[in-house]
């Protein structure tokens, strides 16, 4: 069952490889990202490792379409957000731990919201570590 959710971010405010890994590394979680990552440069599959193992998902960057209906309390959440970055994972807990690790990074150090669309809710990046650090336990 392949999970998802939506990152809103200043795309100026997007950082580089390096600054990303910097963020991921401060969470302790040992998820690697591919030395080619550049936000807005990959589509699709990002190759990550987690424990000297593959752990990529699917990663779509995009300018936030300020059109698009969203509901009151996810608009206020966004602001002047103008970038959105839809990451997507499988069922397998190495995808999933480096897609919150990814995710909570952005949301901590660099101001992202986080959105599950399925539920229509903002996703702390606290929540997003715990859920990573759960995920931890599934292996």
């Amino acid at each position: 069952m392949a999970r998802r959710h939506v990152l809103y971010i200043e795309r100026g405010g997007l950082p580089d490889r390096a600054a990303h890994q910097k963020a991921i590394d401060a969470t302790k979680i040992g998820v690697a990202l591919d030395h080619d990552y550049a936000p807005f440069a990959v589509e699709g599959y990002l190759p990550c490792t987690f424990d000297g193992e593959d752990a990529g998902f699917d990663i779509r960057f995009s300018e936030r379409d300020p059109a698009a209906p969203l509901s009151p309390s996810l608009a206020e959440a966004i602001g002047g957000r103008d970038a959105q970055i839809a990451i997507k994972w499988s069922s397998d807990p190495r995808e999933k731990i480096a897609a919150l690790a990814f995710s909570a990074a952005l949301a901590v150090d660099f101001g992202a919201v986080v959105h599950d669309p399925d539920a229509d809710k903002i996703i702390a990046a606290d929540a997003l570590l715990k859920q990573a650090k759960a995920a931890l336990e599934e292996l």
